[in-house]
Order: C-alpha cells, then structure tokens, then sequence
C-alpha cells in the first residue's frame, strides 16, 4: 500500500507540474497582451513601466517562468491583473460555489442513476428497459449548453417558477433566506450539468449488473436457496458498481473544469465562470492557478476512485 501511495503521489506531482508548465506557455500565446487592458492612457511611461516591472511583465519568458514556479513551491499563485489580488484568495472564493454544484450533481446522479440502472438490468430486454436505454443514449448525446437554454427558457422565462442565474438575488441574504435561495437556484445548473453524467451512470451501472448476473458464483448463489434480491444486494451490487465508480470518480475530477459552460450560461459563481471571465480579462495568474485546482482536483479524484475500487473488489491488490 505504502509503495503504491508513493506511485500514485509521484504521477500525480508530475501531471500537476506538467498541466502548470503546458498552461503557463499556451496562456501567453494567446494573440492579445494583457498590458493594453490594464493601462489607462492617463499613465505615465514611468507608471506603466512600474506596473510591469510589479507583475514581471517585464522579464523574459522563461525568466517569467521560473520565477512563477519558485513563487508557486512557496504557496503563492501572483496576483490577479483583473482584481488586484492574491490569485490564491480569489479562487479559495469561488471554489466553495463549484464544490456545492458537483456536491448537488453528485447527489443526483447516485440517487437516480444508480437505481435506474439497477432496475433496467433486472428488466433487461423488455419495454421498460428498451425506454431507458433510449433516454440514456439521448442524455449521453445531448449538447450541455442546449440543455442549459432550454431549462432557463421552460423553468424561468415561461413558467417563471426558478431563477435565470446567479447563486442568490442580491442584496446577499442571511441565515435561513440564503440557503433557501441558493438551493433554488442551484436547481437548473445541477440538473444540465448533470444530464450527461447521470446517463452514463444508468448505462455503466446497467451493463455491468447484466454481466455480473451471469457470473458462475451468482449461479452459486442462487443454487443455495437464495432469492433474487438478496442475490441482488448481498452479492452482485457491490461487483457491479465497480466500472460505476470509477467513471464516477473520474468525472467528479473533469467536471471541476467543465462546469465552465454551465456555469457561464447560469452566472453561477464558481470556478467554471471565474475561467471565463479571466480568459475575457487576459488575466494569466488566475487562469493558471484555476487551472492549477482543475488538475489537483483530477489526481486526487483519480486517487480517491482506486481506493474505493480496491476496497469494492478486494482481488485488486494496491500494493502490486
């Protein structure tokens, strides 16, 4: 276990470092320099001079990067070029908010998908299973951002019953109000981001549990007098949640940086806008510490995922 946690620590520590190198030289080919929008023609050369020399604009590119990374092993990102602040502050001040979405994801795809999948398996080949197996092929399909307009079309422009965006309406609320708010406004967002995710859970959870029906200790099960539920739930379950798992584990990782659609389109504070909103500002820290949490949130997920595997199928030996 010890040799495998060291593995995993060290490919971990190499893609963080290899995702914050790659950002740090693509972001800055970007064919737009961040200089114009922060200077004011108010400015003095002498001004604009000590505004780079301030973010090390002013330097050569690899001195740029080599600098940022002592800076980074030391716990600092740099400073924001759009909000004048630490980039580690700024992004601490969103993450909550993207964290509360995948939480509220999380929830709907376990609590539906799971037992969806479960049921069409033990239905397999008949009508309500060919429904579900149509749905899911439709939700696998489905284009985010279409789905993210349609919700805010039926639900807040027609039936004008949810709010178009945002966490809560301002002036912020306090105590019981807020959560009330945030929790009708995470409605839409969790439901588009969820789609495509919750689809493959039903899919993954579905196949696995038909192949594992027909496994020869499930016959062993059924030989010994017991009946289908509990064959079911004390013996094919736990095998059959395996593959679920994992692409579960792995998209938890994915969807911190591809809540960006959703979360643009619902003005939902989190990571996701905060990326937009930096590419729009050419603000190179904050999307290089942004980018920096997506890749964390992908090794540790990824971690995460083969510890609960190894403890659900106990042949996988992690210290091998």
């Amino acid at each position: 276990m010890s040799r495998y946690i060291l593995r995993r620590l060290g490919r971990g520590v190499l893609t963080i470092f290899v995702s914050v190198t790659l950002v740090f030289f693509i972001v800055r080919a970007m064919p737009s320099d961040p200089v114009a929008l922060m200077i004011s023609p108010q400015m003095s050369q002498e001004q604009i001079d000590t505004l780079m020399h301030t973010y090390g604009l002013d330097q050569p590119l690899m001195t740029q990067y080599f600098l940022y990374m002592k800076e980074l092993l030391m716990g600092n990102m740099g400073m924001s070029f759009a909000k004048r602040i630490p980039v580690g502050e700024y992004i601490m001040s969103r993450l909550p908010w993207t964290l509360m979405l995948l939480a509220a994801v999380m929830l709907i795809v376990c609590i539906i998908g799971i037992p969806i999948g479960l049921y069409a398996a033990s239905r397999k080949g008949k009508l309500s299973d060919r429904i579900i197996s149509i749905i899911v092929t439709m939700g696998i399909s489905i284009f985010i951002p279409f789905m993210a307009f349609l919700l805010l079309y039926i639900f807040s422009f027609r039936l004008k019953i949810l709010p178009t965006g945002g966490a809560y309406t301002p002036p912020t609320p306090e105590g019981f109000e807020l959560v009330k708010q945030v929790a009708c406004h995470i409605i839409l967002p969790a439901i588009a981001l969820s789609i495509t995710n919750l689809a493959n859970a039903v899919l993954y959870t579905r196949n696995s549990m038909i192949d594992v029906l027909h496994e020869d200790y499930i016959r062993t099960a059924y030989a010994k007098g017991n009946d289908r539920k509990r064959v079911i739930r004390r013996h094919a379950m736990k095998n059959a949640l395996i593959p679920t798992v994992t692409v579960i584990g792995m998209q938890i990782g994915i969807m911190v940086g591809g809540a960006t659609i959703t979360e643009t389109v619902f003005s939902w504070p989190g990571i996701g806008r905060l990326v937009y909103d930096s590419v729009n500002a050419l603000d190179y820290p904050t999307l290089q510490g942004a980018f920096l949490i997506m890749a964390v949130a992908v090794v540790i997920m990824s971690f995460i995922t083969d510890l609960v595997v190894a403890w659900l199928d106990p042949r996988i030996k992690l210290g091998d």
